[in-house]
């Protein structure tokens, strides 16, 4: 039988992460003075990640628009979301207590006259909704360009979750 979206909802989110082929990393340190995520109430707040490469010690760096396209920096932006997921797999201990993604704030580093941040933060939005189905997923979300991000890095994105 085909999974539905809503399906996908009701299944055990890191079995359904194992059938995608998606493994977690484990969550990136903090780069400065900072803690990677916070709870406050019924909220983890998880604060900027940046794209770090598979051993996840070096970072991706460049400017999109000018070394990096649209569609690299998507896939950039799927890796910080699957980040992500392993800070709030970290913070509760078990993905199925994640409620919902209730907000995505994306920012890339890009040249003046770029217009494609939402393609860009899509791919972070896009891993949410496949992980966590189309209920818990789906979230708020900002788009952000900028001329420079620490470290160089094309893409930082922090995300709240209930």
């Amino acid at each position: 039988a085909r999974q539905t979206e809503k399906d996908q909802d009701m299944v055990n989110t890191e079995a359904h992460l194992e059938a995608l082929g998606i493994a977690l990393p484990q969550m990136p340190s903090a780069l400065a003075s900072y803690k990677p995520w916070t709870r406050t109430g019924n909220l983890i707040f998880c604060a900027g990640h940046v794209p770090f490469q598979d051993d996840m010690k070096t970072l991706y760096s460049g400017t999109v628009g000018k070394e990096i396209s649209t569609e690299e920096a998507a896939t950039i932006a799927r890796i910080i979301g699957i980040e992500l997921v392993s800070t709030l797999k970290t913070a509760v201990g078990d993905l199925d207590k994640v409620r919902r993604i209730v907000k995505v704030v994306g920012f890339v580093n890009c040249v003046d006259d770029y217009a494609q941040q939402p393609e860009v933060i899509n791919g972070c939005s896009n891993v949410l909704v496949q992980i966590f189905g189309a209920e818990r997923g789906t979230h708020a979300r900002s788009a952000v360009g900028t001329n420079s991000l620490p470290r160089q890095v094309p893409v930082e994105i922090e995300l709240i979750a209930e």
